[in-house]
C-alpha cells in the first residue's frame, strides 16, 4: 500500500465556467487555467502520482503543452489511473477537501463522488470529499481563488 498527498490551487476570474470534481457548476466565476481548472482532479491526480513515486501532474501534462490547451480535467485523472497501472497500483480510496467561500458545495458533492468514482472505475463508497469555506481569510475567503487537498491509498 502506499499514501499520497495533493494539492492545487487556481484564480476565479470572470468569463470562465467553474468545474469542480468533474462537473460543471453555475457560478459567476469560473478558475482559470491552462486545462479547465478543475482544483479537485488536479490534487487528486497528484495525491495518486505522488503515492505512485511518478512526479506530478505538470511534468505528465505540462501547461505549455498544445495538447492540454482547454482540456477537459477528467481525460487527465483516466491519463493518471493508467499511468499509476503501470506499476501495478490501483486506488484504494480518495479522500478530498475543497476549500471555496462560494459557491456552496455540499449539493453538489453526490455528483462529484459518482462522476469521480465513474472515471477512476472505484466504488463511489471510495471518494470521500469534503467542503469548506476559510471564514472569509486568505484568498480563498477573498473570494480570489478555490483550493483542493487530496489524500489517496494506492493498492497493488
Amino acid at each position: 500500500m502506499r499514501i499520497g498527498f495533493g494539492y492545487d490551487v487556481h484564480q476565479l476570474v470572470e468569463g470562465r465556467e467553474l468545474w469542480l470534481g468533474g462537473i460543471r457548476i453555475d457560478h459567476c466565476l469560473g478558475l482559470l487555467g491552462h486545462s479547465d481548472a478543475d482544483v479537485l482532479i488536479h490534487a487528486i491526480c497528484d495525491a495518486l502520482l505522488g503515492a505512485a513515486n511518478m512526479r506530478d501532474i505538470g511534468y505528465h501534462f505540462p501547461d505549455t503543452a498544445a495538447e492540454t490547451d482547454g482540456i477537459d480535467s477528467k481525460i487527465l485523472l483516466r491519463k493518471t489511473i493508467d499511468l499509476i497501472a503501470t506499476k501495478g497500483y490501483r486506488v484504494g480510496n480518495i479522500d478530498a477537501t475543497v476549500c471555496a467561500q462560494r459557491p456552496k458545495l455540499n449539493p453538489h458533492i453526490p455528483a462529484m463522488q459518482q462522476c469521480l468514482s465513474e472515471v477512476m472505475g472505484i466504488d463511489a463508497d471510495a471518494v470521500s470529499i469534503k467542503a469548506t469555506t476559510t471564514e472569509r481569510l486568505g484568498f480563498t475567503g477573498r473570494e480570489e481563488g478555490i483550493s483542493a487537498y487530496a489524500v489517496c491509498l494506492l493498492e497493488r
